[in-house]
């Protein structure tokens, strides 16, 4: 079970709590756990990535094992302790300011 953290904003849109969680299919990446939340919340689809291209949102990052995973390929196979539910994946709203 891949357990996601959500952002205040998309889990208000999404009708969730903080963390949501995901039975995906293995291989497990960015792409399939974006995949299953998209398909059981389709309310979040073009919020976290655009429909089309389905490239990242800017103003978001992605998370596993306190390391940024945000530019990595959405096709690289996630850490196992993302994978065996030990570590979530976070997906946070990035915070600008001057």
């Amino acid at each position: 079970m891949i357990h996601v953290v959500l952002p205040a904003n998309l889990q208000t849109l999404a009708g969730v709590g903080r963390v949501v969680e995901l039975e995906v299919t293995p291989p497990v990446t960015q792409r399939s756990v974006l995949d299953a939340l998209e398909g059981n919340h389709p309310a979040l689809r073009g919020t976290i990535r655009d429909s089309a291209t389905k490239r990242r949102r800017p103003m978001l990052r992605f998370f596993a094992c306190e390391e940024d995973w945000s530019d990595a390929s959405p096709d690289t196979p996630l850490p196992d302790a993302v994978v065996s539910g030990q570590e979530p994946f976070l997906i946070i709203g990035a915070i600008a300011g001057g």
